[in-house]
Parts: structure tokens; C-alpha cells; sequence
């Protein structure tokens, strides 16, 4: 076999997996790969404005196409890798398997040695910086050890817990001729997923005899149901067991609204059901979770604390008692997928059927959904700008099961997740663990390369709009049919309400002053883009049916004028998460608790309590 350059072998290997697009800003480090390109005929390169969005684009690629076909950013030395850094961290924090690859500089002008600062010109030690936040980073020096390096690096990103591998590629390094045939692969053990069956035989029978003696059992949904392809595997024992199923806010499309035991969202910003069913409980499953503290709220003992806590997780650090906020008493390595089909395959042994015996506990957690539904019919009245709370549902009500909705951050994702009603079918994502601005923007293209027949919404703040605005050239460039929806109030919404409740509203670096958005409508006009201004209540059903079925990329500024009420939410360190701020009448509450409350429930801490101003957000 004819010699081929190094970079063209790298290209053509993700092509080859099934990377049909890859997300590139254009440098000198990076050349040779880039122009790979233009000899690989099943991939292409699309040519982002800066790094970042390209970064949010291949999470939102990723998380579209599936575990095993990854996202592909490639970036330049020195500041274009650095640019790299948060969407990094994101796919590390949510478990997406991204592939950065960073062109560096000859490896002649390498420093020799890490107390020396620089040799070559925009030269950067890109490994260390991404160490903390990929799963490996690794300099290739070695043009042999190159397939090897692409194997390994793709099974790591791909197996067990997912996310994200920095490769860092010198310029003579993909310009070296290597031979195919000589190269050497990593031999795929797939050691990152050998579960123990015995451990798991013996969780599931544990399992099974609680769950016939509990009488509030729940099913937690995290992340890991889908990303280990799980999905259809927990409708069918959510069927079976007939049990309130509650999703964290990574599995919102896993388990749909629509879903008949879906039972409302949980944590710090709980919204429907105001977790209620989750702090009664007595057996508590919780499989593809990490358990985090906006789940649990601050006070952690207090979470679910009447319950049997039975944890099934792909992490083995997250399984360790010494690292649990929340101490589980059953813990079991294993991903969803097979922990799932195990359990179902028990189930089925014992030809075991409902008996019915906990009909009653799931009418009363679907119940409390319906009854505290934080959407209320007031919110749809006529008024002088937009409800978004009362947008978002009405939004959600005319997309279709078919359609992808991609959110940002802050308020506009609570608003979101308190809202949006998800449908079977459907894909609805953000970036929760890092949670960066601007990232709904980015991460929407990368789902429009990943789908591009599918008709993508993408909602974001004022705020997460400046952040990648740039992109509307690319979305120009490439005629990318994407629904961009600001949510502007004109403010940082969510740090806003943080800042009034903490310090009394006294800096106002949040908004008006020290922060006031630009006119998005004449920005979107500059680059060409189609547009639209929703200014008040009356107005907006009939115009979100008209940019829904608009065959062109468009802009939609929706007025939502200093809004940054986003309730019901945890009220306080110290407060547990079933007594959710705005309060419901004390008697109420009593009256919906099963299991005692905690000392002190009949005066909980108020937005003027000056001895407590602690919120729950981790902002």
C-alpha cells in the first residue's frame, strides 16, 4: 500500500467511524489536517468563527448522534486549543465522547523542559492544561503510534463513563508519510465495561425483595439511561413495575411528559410535583445518576431520607461511600443498559406482574405533578410583554415529536425545564454540568449537522446570545434552518435573583446598569438572517406558529422585560427540597407528607430573613 500523510490518516479514520462533519477554525498548526479534507470524500469540515462554538457544536453533534459516533473539533496552537477548554469541560462534566484534536507547533521549537516558559511561537502544553477535564491527553510525537493512539483514545472516549480526549499534533507529525499496513491498533479488551454478573445477580435479588415490601418506590433517571442506549430498555420496566419514574434534568427526553409514570422533575428548581413523591418515598432506585447537589439541595441528609437507596452507576468513584453526599445503601458498577436488561430478564423469570399494590402511591405522585404544575393559567393573560414561563409551554405544545430543542443556561433553562413538555421521539438537551453561556447557539448547528432534516429549536438568554453571536455567519454561510429564540429580559436573569436575594440588590452588574443587551433584530439583519419580535401574550401563539414552518434560518426576539422570577425553588441552604419556595399554605404542606418533616417546617426561611441569606443556587 502507497504511504499516506499523517493527517490525512487521522481524517480519514473518524470518517470512517462515521463522522460525517467536523468543526474547524483554520490556523497554521492545524493545515495539514484541514486540508485532509479535500482528499476524504465521506466527512467534511465545517468551518466554525471561533473555537468555542465549534467545541459546543461537536458536544451537540455527539449527543445527537449517539454514543459511539463521537464529535471531532480540530483547532490550532497556542489560543485556538486554549479555546477548547470549556467545551472540554463540558463533555467531561455530561459525559459526551468529543475528539479535540490541536495542531502544535514543529516539534523541534518544543520546550525541553517544563521549567522553561516557551520555545515556538504560540507553543502551549495543551495536555496539561485539558488534563483535569478529558478522559486522556496525549502529545503524539511518534507518526507509528498513531493508530494505536486514535483506537485507544476512541474506546476510552466511547466506553464506560463517556467524554471527551485531547489529541495534540505537532506540524511535522501530520506531515509525515507513514505506512498503513505497518501501523499497530490498540486491542479492544473493553475492560472499562466488564461488570461483575454475581454482583449484579445479587443487587437485582436485594432489589426485588425490597421493592415487594415498599409501599412509595420511585425510579431516579439519569444521563447514563441514554447515553449507554438504555432508553427503551426503562420504558419497559417503568411498564412493568408501574412505578413514579422522576428524570433528572439530563434524561428530560428520556423520560417524556408523555410518558404515562413519568411523575414531574426533581431538585433545587423541581417544578412539577415540587418533589413531593421523591422525599416520600422508601425506596429510592436510582440508576444513571451522579446524584448532584442540584438534585439534593443543600441540606443532603434531608434528601430522600426515609427511603431504602438502592444506586446504580458506570463511575466506580461515585459508588464509593467515602465520596457520596448521599449515602446509598446498595451501590452496583454497572451501566444502564445491562443493569436494565438483567433486571428485566429476573422480572421475567418469576413472570412477575404488578399486583397493583402501589397503584395508589403512583396516582398520588401523578397527581401532585398535575396539581403543581408550575405553569399557571394566570401566567397565559394578556400583559404589556412575554410570560416566558407561559411561552415555553405553548412552544412545547406545537413542536412535534420529531423536532430537537437545544437550551442554554441560567434562567432560560429553568424556565425551560419548568415549562417545556417533552414528547416520545423527541431529543431536548443543554449542557448541565458546566453550564456555560452561549452554549445553546453552538451546540444547535452541531445538532443541525448531526440531523439536518430534522426542524431544530434553539432557545437562549439576552445574556448567552453575546457569547457566540458570531455564529450567525455560519449560520448564513451554511443555510442552517435553525429557530433561535431569545428569551431577553434585558438582564443576567438567574444571577439577578441571586443577587437581590444575597446582597439586597445593592450592585447591578447583573442589569440595567453595568449590563443591557444590544438589538439583536438589527444584528441578525446585518448578517441576513430572517427575524421576529414577540412583544407581548397576545401575540405569541400565532407567531410561533409562523416561525416553526418558516424554511429558513430566523431570529425571534421575544420580549420578556426584567423577568427573572424563576419558582418554585429551594429556599435556603438549610431548606429541604420537598418545601419549595413560594410556599404552599402550611397545612398543605403538613398534609402531603407522608414521612415527618424536618424541625422547623411551620416558619421556613423567607426572602427578607437577613440571618439567612444563603440561596439554594449554585447561581
Amino acid at each position: 500500500m502507497a504511504k499516506i500523510k499523517l493527517a490525512d490518516y487521522v481524517i480519514k479514520f473518524y470518517a470512517n467511524i462515521g463522522v460525517d462533519n467536523m468543526f474547524v477554525v483554520y490556523g497554521a498548526a492545524n493545515g495539514d489536517l484541514i486540508d485532509a479534507f479535500t482528499r476524504i470524500k465521506n466527512t467534511n469540515y465545517v468551518a466554525v468563527l471561533h473555537e468555542q462554538a465549534g467545541g459546543f457544536a461537536a458536544e451537540g453533534y455527539a449527543k445527537i448522534k449517539g454514543n459511539k459516533i463521537p464529535g471531532v473539533t480540530i483547532a490550532t496552537s497556542g489560543p485556538g486549543g486554549m479555546n477548547l477548554v470549556t467545551p472540554a469541560g463540558n463533555c467531561f462534566y455530561d459525559s459526551v465522547p468529543v475528539i479535540f484534536i490541536t495542531g502544535q507547533v514543529n516539534s523541534q521549537f518544543l520546550r525541553p523542559d517544563e521549567t522553561i516558559r516557551q520555545v515556538g511561537f504560540q507553543e502551549t502544553d495543551q495536555c496539561s492544561i485539558f488534563k483535569s477535564i478529558t478522559k486522556y491527553s496525549k502529545l503524539i510525537l511518534d507518526p507509528n503510534s498513531i493508530k494505536y493512539e486514535l483506537e485507544y483514545s476512541l474506546h476510552l472516549a466511547t466506553s464506560g463513563r463517556p467524554g471527551p480526549i485531547l489529541l495534540d499534533i505537532p506540524i511535522d507529525v501530520q506531515k509525515t508519510l507513514i505506512d498503513e499496513d505497518e501501523l499497530v491498533g490498540y486491542n479492544d479488551s473493553d475492560e472499562l465495561n466488564n461488570f461483575d454478573d454475581n454482583k449484579i445477580k445479587k443487587f437485582i435479588e436485594k432489589l426485588y425483595l425490597d421493592f415487594k415490601k415498599s409501599e412509595r418506590p420511585v425510579l431516579l433517571i439519569g444521563g447514563g439511561v441514554r447515553s449507554s442506549d438504555g432508553v427503551d430498555d426503562l420504558l419497559n420496566l417503568g411498564n412493568i413495575l408501574k412505578i413514579p419514574i422522576y428524570p433528572t434534568w439530563n434524561a428530560l427526553d428520556t423520560v417524556t411528559s408523555d410518558y404515562e409514570y413519568y411523575a414531574g422533575r426533581v431538585g433545587t428548581y423541581g417544578g412539577s410535583g415540587r418533589n413531593f413523591g421523591i422525599q416520600n418515598s422508601d425506596l429510592l432506585i436510582s440508576i444513571g445518576s451522579r446524584i448532584s447537589g442540584r438534585i439534593t439541595g443543600g441540606n443532603v441528609k434531608t434528601f430522600a431520607r426515609a427511603a431504602k437507596k438502592y444506586l446504580v452507576d458506570i463511575d466506580k468513584s461515585n459508588l464509593k461511600k467515602d465520596f457520596q453526599q448521599v449515602a446509598f445503601d446498595e451501590n452496583l458498577h454497572c451501566d444502564a443498559k445491562t443493569f436494565l436488561k438483567k433486571f428485566l430478564e429476573y422480572l421475567k423469570a418469576l413472570n412477575f406482574k404488578n399486583e397493583d399494590d402501589k397503584k395508589k402511591w403512583t396516582e398520588k405522585c401523578i397527581y401532585w405533578k398535575k396539581k403543581y404544575d408550575p405553569v399557571k393559567p394566570e401566567f397565559f393573560n394578556k400583559s404589556n410583554y412575554v410570560q416566558p414561563y407561559a411561552f415555553i409551554r405553548k412552544l412545547s405544545e406545537k413542536m412535534t415529536k420529531n423536532d430537537i430543542f437545544v437550551a442554554d443556561c441560567g434562567g432560560n433553562i429553568v424556565t425551560c425545564n419548568h415549562s417545556f413538555e417533552t414528547k416520545k421521539g423527541q431529543r431536548y438537551f443543554t449542557n448541565n454540568g458546566n453550564s456555560p453561556m452561549g452554549f445553546s447557539f453552538s451546540g444547535a448547528i452541531g445538532a443541525y449537522f448531526a440531523e439536518p432534516k430534522k426542524r431544530i429549536v434553539c432557545i437562549t438568554g439576552d445574556g448567552g446570545m453575546n457569547m457566540n453571536i458570531q455564529e450567525l455567519q455560519t449560520i448564513k454561510n451554511y443555510n442552517i434552518k435553525i429557530k433561535t429564540i431569545i428569551l431577553n429580559n434585558h438582564i443576567y436573569g438567574i444571577t439577578k435573583a441571586f443577587q437581590e436575594t444575597n446582597f439586597e440588590g445593592r450592585c447591578e452588574a447583573c442589569g440595567p446598569k453595568g449590563y443591557s443587551p444590544p438589538n439583536f433584530i438589527n444584528i441578525a439583519k446585518a448578517y441576513g438572517i430572517k427575524t421576529m419580535e414577540i412583544n407581548n401574550n397576545s401575540e405569541f401563539e400565532e407567531k410561533i406558529e409562523e416561525f416553526l414552518n418558516i424554511d429558513e434560518p430566523i431570529v425571534v426576539d421575544v420580549n420578556c422585560h426584567d423577568h427573572h422570577t424563576y419558582e418554585p425553588r429551594i429556599f435556603g441552604w438549610k431548606t429541604p427540597i420537598e418545601d419549595m419556595y413560594p410556599y404552599i399554605d402550611r397545612d398543605e404542606f403538613k398534609k402531603n407528607m407522608i414521612i415527618e418533616p424536618i424541625d422547623g417546617w411551620e416558619k421556613p426561611i423567607m426572602p427578607n430573613d437577613n440571618s439567612k441569606k444563603i440561596d439554594s443556587g449554585e447561581a
